[in-house]
Formats: C-alpha cells, sequence, structure tokens
C-alpha cells in the first residue's frame, strides 16, 4: 500500500510540474478580446505608391506581384529560381487497396543538384471505377505515410528515422488515420497524394543538411540574408514539386489540384497557394499566425513566439516584427487574397485559442474585396458563423467544436466546398 501511495503522489507531482511548465510557456499569451490592441491592418486596395486597385487587371499587374515580393522579403523568404533535377520512381502499386476501392501508389522522388541527392516518398491514393480524370488533394501528413493506415505495405518515409527514435509511438502504424478519412476522399470521386514533411525539410533542429533548401547554390554561402527562406519556403516548394509530378499521372486532372494543409502546413499551404496558381483550391485548417490569422490582433501565437521555433520557418527579416506587429507592412488577409480568383477555405476550431479562430475568420472576410473584383464573392459579414454552421462562397470558412486537429468534420466540409467549386454541388 506504501509504494501506491508513492507511486500516486509521484505520478501527482509529475502532473502538477507539467502543468506548471504548460503554464509558463504560455505565460503573457492574450487570450482576452479586451486586451487585444487597437491596430490598422494595411490597405488592401492601394499600391505602396498610393494607386486605388479598381480592376481585376490592376490587381493582377500591380498588386499582386508587389504583395508577393513584400511577402517574400518579410515573412516567407524568397524561393530561389535555381532548378533542381527530380526523378519519379515508381516503387509499388496496389490496384486493391481500401478493399478494392483505390488504387494506391507509392514513388519515390529524387531530387539533385548534379553533387547531392535527397529522396521523399509520396503515397497516392486514386478511386477506382471512376471513369475520366479525378481531382486531388495533395497535403503533408507529420507522422510519416504509415501514419494514415494500418497497411503493411506501406513504406515509412525517408527522413522519419531522424526525427524520432526506434522506440518512440510515432512509429506506430496508423497513429494519425483519424486525420485521413481515405476511404471518404476517395468515395467521393477524389484522389489523395501525401507526403511526410520532413522528408522535404525535417522539423527538427540540426537537420538543414537533411532538408531540400541544401541542394541550392546558395546554401550556407556566408551570412544569412534578411530574405532567405527557411521551412516554410521549403514546404511550399515541396508542395509544387507534388503537383510537377501529378501532372503526369494520367488519371490526374490536374487542372482540379487542392492544396489542403493543417496547423504549420496550413501556414505552408497558403504560400504556395499564393505563388503556385496550379492549386485550384486553397484549404487552411488551424494555421495561426505567419497562417490565416491576422498578426496585428497580437492574439494567441504571435510573431514573437513563432519566430522563435527551431528551425526557423520564417525568414530572418520577419524577426524585426517580434512585439512589432503594427509595423509589418503586410497582414494576413492580403495573403488570402492572393489565391483570388480560385476559391479558398479557412477553418478554425472553437477551443483552438491559439490560432485565434476570430482573426482567422477577419482575414477571411477582409479579403473578399479582391474576389468583388473578379464578379466572385467573398464571406458576407464581419461576424462569423455559428459554430458547425460552415458558410460557403468564393471565399469560405467555418469554425467547430474541438481542438486543434483535423476531424471528419473537417474534410467533410474540404469535400462539400471542393464539390460546390469543382462538381457544381454542395454535398459531401
Amino acid at each position: 500500500m506504501q509504494h501506491c501511495n508513492i507511486k500516486s503522489i509521484t505520478t501527482l507531482l509529475l502532473a502538477i510540474i507539467t502543468g506548471l511548465s504548460a503554464s509558463i510557456a504560455q505565460k503573457g499569451v492574450n487570450y482576452d478580446e479586451t486586451k487585444v490592441p487597437p491596430y490598422t491592418l494595411p490597405e488592401l486596395m492601394q499600391t505602396t505608391t498610393g494607386i486605388p486597385v479598381t480592376s481585376a487587371a490592376q490587381w493582377e499587374k500591380l498588386r499582386r506581384p508587389e504583395l508577393l515580393a513584400l511577402f517574400a522579403a518579410k515573412v516567407y523568404g524568397r524561393t530561389p529560381s535555381e532548378k533542381i533535377h527530380v526523378n519519379y520512381a515508381l516503387l509499388q502499386e496496389d490496384k486493391h487497396a481500401l478493399h478494392g476501392k483505390a488504387t494506391s501508389r507509392q514513388v519515390r522522388l529524387t531530387f539533385s543538384n548534379g553533387q547531392k541527392q535527397l529522396e521523399a516518398l509520396l503515397l497516392l491514393y486514386l478511386p477506382n471505377g471512376v471513369k475520366g480524370k479525378v481531382p486531388v488533394f495533395v497535403s503533408y501528413n507529420f507522422k510519416g505515410n504509415h501514419s494514415l493506415t494500418t497497411d503493411t505495405s506501406i513504406r515509412y518515409s525517408y527522413n522519419f528515422p531522424l526525427v524520432r527514435k526506434p522506440d518512440h509511438p510515432d512509429w506506430q502504424r496508423g497513429s494519425q488515420s483519424g486525420r485521413w478519412p481515405v476511404e471518404k476522399i476517395i468515395s467521393n470521386g477524389y484522389a489523395l497524394a501525401t507526403m511526410c514533411y520532413h522528408d522535404i525539410f525535417p522539423d527538427a533542429p540540426g537537420l538543414k543538411d537533411h532538408s531540400i533548401v541544401s541542394l541550392f547554390a546558395d546554401y550556407n554561402k556566408g551570412p544569412q540574408q534578411p530574405d532567405e527562406w527557411q521551412a516554410i519556403g521549403a514546404w511550399a516548394w515541396g508542395s509544387s514539386r507534388i503537383a510537377d509530378y501529378l501532372e503526369t499521372v494520367t488519371e490526374i486532372d490536374s487542372r482540379n489540384m487542392i492544396i489542403m494543409g493543417h496547423s504549420r502546413q496550413g501556414k505552408a499551404a497558403l504560400w504556395a497557394g499564393a505563388q503556385d496558381k496550379r492549386f485550384s483550391i486553397v484549404i487552411s485548417n488551424d494555421s495561426g499566425a505567419g497562417g490565416a490569422a491576422l498578426s496585428k490582433r497580437t492574439f494567441g501565437e504571435t510573431i514573437d513566439i513563432v519566430t522563435n521555433i527551431k528551425p526557423a520557418w520564417f525568414c530572418p527579416a520577419f524577426d524585426q516584427f517580434k512585439n512589432n506587429e503594427q509595423e509589418l507592412p503586410v497582414d494576413q488577409h492580403e495573403l488570402i487574397a492572393l489565391m483570388a480568383p480560385r476559391p479558398v477555405y479557412i477553418a478554425s476550431a472553437k477551443e483552438d485559442l491559439w490560432a485565434d479562430p476570430k482573426g482567422e475568420y477577419l482575414a477571411a472576410y477582409f479579403a473578399g474585396p479582391v474576389y468583388t473584383l473578379y464578379g466572385l464573392r467573398g464571406l458576407p459579414s464581419k461576424e462569423p458563423p455559428l459554430v458547425n454552421q460552415p458558410a460557403m462562397y468564393d471565399v469560405g470558412y467555418h469554425i467547430r467544436t474541438g481542438v486543434h486537429d483535423v476531424t471528419d468534420f473537417d474534410w467533410t466540409a474540404f469535400i462539400r466546398f471542393s464539390n460546390m467549386h469543382l462538381k457544381g454541388n454542395s454535398k459531401p
């Protein structure tokens, strides 16, 4: 009995310590709307030289390139124009995946600069029995391709051993299957292309040499430049390389590639969608600071917090706006507007205050005037929709019950939004 008591006390002390650590980590984070400082958003519909933007042509010619350049210089870093050779190799195909509902393919992408090469593993599911080409969801996974399913034929992602020790629970197959309702996606006539984000840029300190940025000529050549790209820029670049491959797949409708990202990958999905117009729909889920949430609200995750993450996600220039958000020359409503005229969808969760659901909604709402230039419809009200009641126009949004995650509710909404724009209906 005494042993049990000691064990119980030890467990309690550990819980208290863990709770205190979390509290310390969250110290100073604002979750109070009354403490959001007054802020002024940068003018979306006016160039930096003061020219009003009143037409889609002006947006395309003047304001859009200007904003892309500002986000590259001050937030995400410049994407190199240098071309890296990519070779594709089909490693394995299963025409009877998901109980015969799908064909799965595992494809190795080999990136090479002529002297060094790196590999990434793409997992592709294609619906069987569908006539014609199919649209595709493109999305990174966090815990390796094996985390989607208990199927033992699915190979482990190449860089996964770098970030997880052999006894780590993330090696378990199907560990994040709840985030990936593959059968639902397939049954609705969509393909799914996914890759572990660590294969493009390992999200752990000291592993930059294993990322694709190490293949570029300016890697580690002198001091870092203010606009030097980091992890988010690399992940966005990798999404476009997945799109390159999908354009070679005969079953895929490459005019309808939908990029979806969650959390830090929601940030990367928005940056990828801003740069690469081949993504016909862009979806951000719980992406927070540097993603869909307005930076100037300083609610939940902030620039100060997100720029202290290692390895760095944002370019060095973004550091100057720590606790200085009002000097940032852009904000996230302008990033979302860069998707126009393509449909864009922003998703939040009620208990995910860290990602600032209100700030995510407002950014989506304030992107609306650019959609109006194209005769399209943004979100109609400054007030967000009710919880679990998606608002779907050319800009879409929902806030659901629950925490920071990707749920069946989210995927149902993403499919419904995609159906509405690609198939002329809104049934999932």
